[in-house]
């Protein structure tokens, strides 16, 4: 593999988002929706097509099934300019759909398979070997696939941490009662962590931003971005404590969250790349978030780093 400026590990999946959906819906026989159709999902190629939109070079370490939706999912890589020569391949496992059902307001829920790849992909999957030659190794979530446990993560960030690579992680809400305690060796190798309000306070138990981050921090993480929503992002590290805040939305625009954390990731990390300060990388990943959330589908709204610049530009 060809030197690339990111690393991406983590679920590449299908996703078919309804919207809008709510009760309404139950109360017919069938209820037409403008548009069901398969769209690219999963935390890790969300993040590789759009830091690869932003203008860089990254590549994808996943896992999919020899079937219909991993194939959409390579031709999509490959139309998306994002590298998958240590993408996974593997015939028995089934590629994961995830049934987005999308409210009026833009919250959604996700219908999983359980036996599907997000859920069987583990380390035997990641070439460790490949983890070089890169500025930025972004673990897309952490407890997303339920496999890359505290121990698998370890071994991933150590090898990171040998080739002096940035770590970077987000995460989802634990599938199996994860508790912080079943990660925290892992989380004292990340460089940049990237929970969002409710995973956060579920995790810590704790429901103050600034004592929410304190644990992140004492645990041995350098940076905490904590993702608030309408509200933006709260920034704090050694030096810094702040809200950067998100870019108002007017009220006729319609709002689609799906991948807006992902979107939000993939800006600052390309930032990042840029060797940006902390708050500047906040503000882009914002913008890039307030892009994506215009569009229904997680890499829909996001097409180039000018796009991203035009809404900065109008915003301010």
């Amino acid at each position: 593999m060809s030197k690339v400026d990111v690393i991406c590990i983590g679920a590449a999946i299908v996703d078919i988002p309804l919207y809008p959906v709510g009760d309404f819906i139950f109360k017919e026989v069938s209820y037409p929706l403008d548009d069901i159709s398969m769209k690219i999902g999963g935390d890790a190629i969300n993040e590789a097509t759009i830091i690869t939109r932003l203008g860089n070079r990254v590549s994808l370490m996943s896992a999919v099934g020899n079937d219909g939706a991993g194939m959409f999912i390579q031709e999509f890589a490959k139309e998306n300019q994002i590298i998958t020569d240590h993408l996974t391949v593997d015939p028995k496992l089934t590629t994961s759909l995830n049934i987005g059902m999308v409210r009026e307001d833009g919250e959604r829920t996700f219908v999983t398979n359980r036996n599907g790849s997000l859920w069987k992909m583990s380390i035997d999957d990641i070439d460790l070997t490949a983890i070089k030659d890169a500025k930025v190794l972004s673990l897309a979530s952490i407890f997303n696939n339920p496999l890359l446990n505290n121990d698998a993560l370890v071994k991933i960030f150590k090898k990171a941490q040998a080739e002096k690579m940035i770590i970077c992680a987000d995460m989802v809400k634990s599938r199996l009662g994860e508790s912080l305690a079943d990660i925290s060796e892992a989380l004292s190798y990340v460089d940049y962590f990237f929970p969002n309000l409710e995973e956060a306070e579920e995790l810590t138990g704790k429901s103050e931003l600034a004592e929410i981050a304190d644990t992140f921090l004492d645990l041995g993480v350098k940076n905490v971005v904590i993702k608030i929503g309408k509200r933006g992002c709260y920034l704090k590290n050694a030096k810094i404590e702040k809200i950067v805040p998100a870019f108002r939305k007017d009220s006729d625009v319609k709002i689609d969250t799906i991948g807006a954390g992902d979107n939000f990731v993939s800006g600052f990390i390309a930032e990042l790349l840029q060797d940006k300060a902390f708050e500047e990388c906040a503000y882009f990943g914002n913008a890039v978030a307030a892009v994506s959330i215009e569009s229904l589908g997680a890499t829909a709204g996001v097409k180039n780093r000018e796009q991203v610049e035009t809404m900065i530009k109008n915003y301010k």
